[in-house]
């Protein structure tokens, strides 16, 4: 049964303006004109599902709603939900049940979907499959939640384990993942299942389709490798429809280092790039005829090993160029309702050591080091530095600039584990607020991430950040070793596959 809740909201307020203002309303009265008014709100009918169906015709995968074609057009998370729709996108993806029923609710209301995930047990984070009473216990739990919610008019498709193979040895999983499957074919016949997987292995595949015979979709997480995680998913032997369910810039995992080990982090405007490309190329295109949608990865703001990485909003809850990427996909050429700023890079100004292309590394008077790219930098303790943020287009008076210096993370974790947000360095900044600024470098030794972020007057960000390693004081520059890297080509999305 549901609660008419716009019927309950109209009725509450006309009994409390016109009677209970009188001096002849009690409050018991009010108390059972309120009791009498919730039971009869409510509907005589359950909610109604919205069936979901994929098909397959003259070789082609189709997800159909309703009985009508629905391509995915999806953001991975529960926030900033009427941003999406903005943006044109439909779907939203969870990854947990925690507070589904808001989620559900609240994308309905919007007109969005849901493929509403089950955060089935990790082998890496102690669940053990070999012990049977634990696994009947996950299986009821999930079981009570897909009995609560299948008839929820947003629900798409179950989405049941997030990457439960990764670090993994014990191919049991699957059978657990197999016997909800079942479940739900059972006594769900409006809603495909799905299982997600990180990146794209044949031996996944292979006992996916062995040991979990009722999952109709399979998602693939992939980052840099989407390209290629597309091209192979047939030769993998996976012969059903598939979305790729998380999709963005480079993983950390996936790119250059600076020599103290910290990846780099490609700007927002490569994001752009890489995001448009690869949306555009790999999934809309759907060159095997069986992707049936995706969902972009994050759609939110989280630290993972940047606060920057891997949100499509920054630390402020601000759009970044990113989403600018989606929106032309989703929305098929239709002109953007508006450009955020271009930041390309951070650009160390220091004419002593600036070096020409035939240089190699230089070092200034002044000590600091760093590649010709500037893609890291080395620099001593209590130095000042001088910094500008670099953009494909002439800067607008309305921008406003953020600068800052924060640690670097030390506390990674693996697929997406929680890290802790970190605090900025304390250090004078001169300029913080314009294009350029002067930097005195902390004083302690250690690993540290310049970043920039330029905010337009629509409240849109882009940003960069620069690795930098702050070396003891008293070190002696000659006798430290120099670095180089090569330059990335913004032309090339990629270059950091």
């Amino acid at each position: 049964m549901k609660v008419s809740l716009l019927r309950y909201k109209m009725a509450s307020y006309f009994i409390h303006s016109v009677f209970c203002r009188s001096v002849f309303c009690s409050s018991l009265f009010r108390f059972f004109a309120l009791l009498w008014l919730s039971f009869g709100c409510f509907d005589d009918v359950e909610a109604q599902p919205i069936p979901v169906r994929v098909v397959q015709e003259n070789g082609m995968w189709t997800l159909t709603r309703d009985g009508n074609p629905y391509e995915i057009k999806g953001a991975g998370g529960h926030v900033h939900m009427a941003h999406v729709v903005a943006t044109g996108g439909n779907s939203l993806r969870t990854w947990g049940i925690e507070r589904a029923q808001h989620i559900l609710d609240s994308a309905h209301e919007l007109g969005l979907s849901v493929m509403l995930g089950f955060w089935m047990g990790h082998e890496r984070h102690g669940f053990d499959y070999d012990d049977t009473l634990a696994v009947r216990e996950q299986f009821k739990h999930f079981a009570a939640a897909v009995d609560r919610f299948k008839n929820h008019p947003a629900l798409l498709i179950w989405g049941i384990g997030n990457e439960v193979d990764l670090f993994y040895s014990n191919i049991r999983v699957w059978s657990a993942i197999q016997d909800l499957a079942a479940y739900i074919h059972q006594v769900d016949p409006h809603h495909p299942t799905s299982t997600v997987t990180a990146g794209l292995d044949s031996m996944e595949v292979h006992w996916i389709n062995t040991m979990a015979p009722d999952i109709d979709i399979l998602g693939v997480n992939t980052y840099g490798d989407l390209p290629s995680a597309v091209s192979k998913i047939k030769i993998f032997g996976w012969n059903k429809p598939y979305i790729i369910t998380e999709w963005g810039p480079n993983g950390h995992w996936e790119v250059a280092k600076a020599p103290w080990g910290a990846p780099l982090e490609q700007s927002s405007e490569s994001k752009y790039e890489t995001y448009l490309e690869r949306y555009t190329q790999y999934i809309a295109a759907n060159p095997l005829k069986s992707c049936i949608g995706s969902y972009a990865f994050l759609w939110g703001q989280k630290q993972e090993t940047t606060e920057s990485w891997y949100g499509l909003f920054d630390v402020a809850n601000r759009p970044t160029r990113s989403i600018d990427a989606l929106e032309q996909g989703w929305k098929k050429g239709v002109a953007l309702s508006g450009s955020g700023p271009r930041v390309t890079s951070i650009r160390i100004l220091d004419e002593s050591m600036a070096p020409s292309p035939s240089a190699g590394n230089q070092e200034s008077k002044k000590g600091v080091q760093h590649s010709i790219s500037q893609r890291y930098i080395k620099a001593y303790g209590g130095q000042r530095i001088k910094a500008e943020v670099q953009l494909l287009e002439p800067s607008s008076e309305s921008y406003r600039f953020q600068w800052k210096i924060l640690p670097e993370a030390t506390n990674t974790g693996a697929g997406g584990d929680f890290e802790e947000s970190l605090n900025p360095a304390a250090l004078r900044i001169k300029g913080s607020r314009s294009p350029q600024a002067e930097i005195d470098l902390p004083s302690a030794e250690g690993a540290y991430r310049l970043y920039v972020y330029v905010v337009d007057e629509q409240q849109k960000s882009g940003y960069a950040n620069l690795p930098l390693y702050v070396l003891p004081k008293a070190m002696n520059p000659a006798k430290h070793q120099l670095f180089r890297w090569s330059k990335p080509s913004l032309s090339s999305p990629s270059y950091l596959q």
